[in-house]
């Protein structure tokens, strides 16, 4: 039998929703050897908590719409829109599916995402691998940015992320990748409305999502410790709010080109 270093993670397999290590509920366990994720951090925490099977296979919209709404409080119509759509660009409405497959480049998939590198030429699926160089960068993109935030004087500070810094990231990130079409920049934007419905609160001058919530989701693919839902997310607010990093995004472009010929002059 082979052995580990003292101190090693336990090597498991998933078989459902109940990880054998951690036992029952929703505790994190992190994707075991043969599960499959996708380019997705929301449905790969929900694997990686038991919120859907935990090896991320034999998955049905159901089953994630289920998922959707237990694990992030959606509202039903938000999380069957999501699930049902998804399902059926992947020409699969009432098929099934593993995690990986979601990532077939160019059905939900898009390239500039916020961390992960765009999908090689002559590739079916974009790599699911996180670059913490692109979260860190994400990161640099939040204004006040957190040593701002700890040298405040107001009450209660926090370091959190808005619609205002996604649509400077996702401004970035179409600068670096080139632009992607407009069905796949709502989806982008979308993808990010939908968490910052989920997880928003607000001090004397923010309004956005805790960065200690977000990094921990986006980088470790893990959901908040101790975080519990007090609303449900629908579909018309983040419609809403996908709207609003849109007109961000605009904003900020049109800046730029307004400042461009000044440059050229200096």
């Amino acid at each position: 039998m082979e052995s580990f270093p003292e101190g090693h993670p336990d090597i498991h397999q998933h078989k459902g929703k109940t990880c054998p290590v951690t036992g029952k509920g929703h505790q994190f366990c992190p994707p075991q050897a043969g599960d499959s994720r996708s380019v997705c951090p929301a449905l790969n925490a929900m694997a990686n908590h038991g919120y859907i099977a935990r090896d991320g296979k034999n998955l049905s919209a159901f089953d994630v719409t289920r998922g959707l709404r237990a694990c992030y409080h959606l509202s039903y119509p938000l999380a069957y829109f999501l699930a049902y759509v998804g399902f059926a660009i992947l020409h699969k409405p009432f098929g099934r599916l593993s995690l990986h497959e979601i990532g077939k480049h160019n059905a939900v998939e898009h390239n500039a995402s916020l961390v992960h590198h765009d999908t090689p030429d002559n590739e079916t699926f974009a790599p699911v691998k996180i670059d913490e160089k692109l979260v860190e960068a994400l990161c640099a993109d939040v204004r006040p940015s957190a040593k701002e935030v700890e040298a405040s004087s107001e009450s209660g500070a926090r370091f959190l992320i808005n619609a205002d810094d996604v649509a400077r990231a996702r401004v970035r990130r179409e600068k670096e990748c080139g632009s992607i079409d407009k069905v796949h920049s709502e989806i982008a934007r979308g993808e990010m409305a939908i968490i910052l419905g989920v997880w928003e609160v607000k001090t004397e001058t923010k309004t956005g999502i805790p960065m200690e919530y977000f990094r921990r989701w986006i980088s470790e693919e893990r959901m908040p410790e101790n975080w519990k839902p007090d609303h449900h997310q629908g579909l018309i607010n983040t419609i809403r709010r996908s709207s609003k990093i849109r007109k961000a995004q605009t904003a900020l472009l049109e800046q730029e080109a307004e400042s461009a010929p000044m440059t050229e002059k200096c």
